[in-house]
């Protein structure tokens, strides 16, 4: 046999080549399949030897699904995305699915375009901290294409959803710093829009009046270090300086502790604490030694797994999953009252 023969390998080929049927080949190459160790090692030998690959196009159209997740990404200049990509990458193709990535447009409301998506035969759309418009639901419910959000949540049952729980983080945040004797807190924001964000926001400010503490100051970050970089500038450089300031993400906080030990001089985690929200990599670097509250990134991405499988059969399906996480107290942030 030449090399150019290879192309016109087919299943029955290495059926033939191995002793055994060709069901039994497509059993090999199907993930999770139950084929015997030793058949599926002549199996895979037949193949090798052969040049053999799997038209996975012609498996899809058998079996009406393409093993395909779409996932729509925005910004990826936050930490704790690129490692959640990362996880589910790895975690997809464990579970024999391929990723597929769409970037989300800067425009028109910062999702993946509507028609980029359904140019594809997708098992499912995945959107990572990425709004889901009207249009782009109603066109995924169209194409029976279910859809995943990720840290983020939507009003109605166009979509499941994974979170952390942003609510108990934000308040167990209020209740560490007001610990530390705190008077004046700020509050940096992340999107206008987000959930993430309001369910924090509304979390801490909630908190903090319930314990009749003074209402924390405001400023927008973004979820972008050069926006929330000038917001902390501003909320230092005003009269009523705050002693302590909550990030509605790391990568913000990680900002505000520059622009606080390296502008204003201050020694963070004594003359005034910051802490952050999801407990990225960065977070235990001893340059930065940030408090923040954990977002278990891996048991949010087997949940996202869960959903896909389960919606794969049931597209009419809808769940809404809240993982929780922790608060992981670092040097950033005083624990007890100063002297």
């Amino acid at each position: 046999m030449t090399i150019s023969d290879r192309s016109f390998i087919t299943a029955h080929d290495v059926a033939r080549a191995a002793g055994v049927s060709q069901s039994a080949v497509s059993r090999a190459f199907t993930p999770g399949a139950s084929v015997a160790p030793d058949t599926r090692a002549r199996i895979m030998d037949a193949a090798t030897r052969l040049g053999y690959r799997p038209n996975l196009l012609a498996r899809s159209l058998i079996s009406g699904r393409s093993n395909i997740v779409g996932v729509g990404v925005g910004d990826l200049s936050n930490p704790f995305f690129v490692e959640t990509l990362q996880l589910l990458s790895r975690t997809l193709d464990e579970a024999g699915l391929r990723l597929l990535l769409f970037p989300a447009e800067a425009q028109g409301g910062g999702e993946p375009s509507i028609n980029e998506i359904l140019h594809y035969r997708l098992d499912a759309l995945v959107l990572l901290s990425v709004g889901l418009s009207s249009g782009l639901a109603e066109e995924c419910r169209k194409a029976q294409v279910p859809v995943v959000l990720y840290n983020r949540t939507t009003q109605d049952h166009a979509a499941s959803s994974v979170i952390g729980d942003n609510g108990i983080g934000a308040r167990t945040i209020a209740a560490h710093l007001l610990a530390g004797d705190h008077r004046r807190m700020a509050f940096i924001a992340g999107a206008d829009g987000s959930s993430t964000n309001m369910q924090r926001e509304k979390a801490f400010f909630g908190y903090l009046a319930e314990q009749g503490a003074t209402a924390p100051l405001r400023a927008a970050g973004d979820y972008r270090t050069e926006v929330a970089t000038a917001a902390t500038r501003q909320l230092l450089a005003g009269q009523d300086r705050p002693d302590a300031i909550f990030c509605a993400n790391d990568n913000m906080a990680i900002a505000a502790i520059n622009v606080a030990r390296h502008e204003f001089g201050l020694d963070v985690g004594r003359e005034i604490s910051i802490v952050g929200y999801d407990d990225v990599a960065m977070a235990a670097w001893p340059a930065f030694s940030l408090t923040s509250y954990a977002q278990p990134a891996q048991r949010m991405v087997d949940e996202v797994l869960r959903l896909i499988l389960a919606l794969r059969d049931d597209p009419d399906r809808h769940e809404d999953v809240v993982v929780d996480g922790g608060l992981v107290v670092r040097g950033s942030s005083r624990t007890i009252r100063p002297r």
